[in-house]
């Protein structure tokens, strides 16, 4: 987490107290909720940009060359929405894959359809048929959760097993 990001939590969590100190309980309960999905987008986040570090360094134990490359506050459209947040790109020779996940960070940048927490695409170039847009959920149990969108109104939970065969498809493998 930046110092940035930190801040905000301790700004957040200091409005949120005076709101009940104050007898406005609608405010600290928006607050509260705002604080828990920023939670929930970031430890989303993390774990998508994780997995998908942590199957590239596999795949460099057994001989591949990945180069890794990643960078924070990166900026992406999803619709007409602008997302904020990170993006890792994977090379391989030739092959590029690129895993970028945010979410809108002000009343400018919009908001994320569907109901979600965050958005993400991962971006094979030059393969737009290994693509996938993600959307990242609270699910029933309360934890996050990305999930495929694969038509309107469909969509499918992704695991690791998802990312693996993003990194197959990375080094050519059948």
């Amino acid at each position: 987490m930046s110092e940035l990001d930190e801040a905000w939590a301790l700004a957040l969590a200091e409005a949120e107290q005076r709101a009940r100190v104050a007898g406005r309980n609608e405010v600290a309960e928006y607050l509260a909720l705002r604080n828990s999905n920023d939670l929930l987008r970031k430890i989303g986040i993390e774990w998508l940009i994780m997995t998908f570090t942590s199957l590239a360094a596999q795949a460099n134990r057994v001989g591949a060359s990945i180069q890794s490359y990643s960078a924070d506050g990166h900026r992406f459209a999803v619709g007409n929405a602008t997302m904020v947040g990170s993006l890792l790109t994977l090379r391989y020779g030739v092959r590029t894959l690129s895993i970028e996940a945010g979410w809108p960070r002000t009343p400018r940048d919009g908001f994320v359809r569907g109901g979600g927490l965050a958005c993400a695409n991962i971006k094979h170039l030059g393969i737009k048929s290994a693509n996938e847009e993600l959307l990242l959920i609270r699910s029933q149990s309360g934890k996050p959760c990305w999930v495929v969108l694969e038509k309107p109104g469909r969509s499918a939970e992704i695991h690791e097993a998802t990312a693996r065969n993003h990194i197959a498809i990375l080094l050519d493998e059948p």
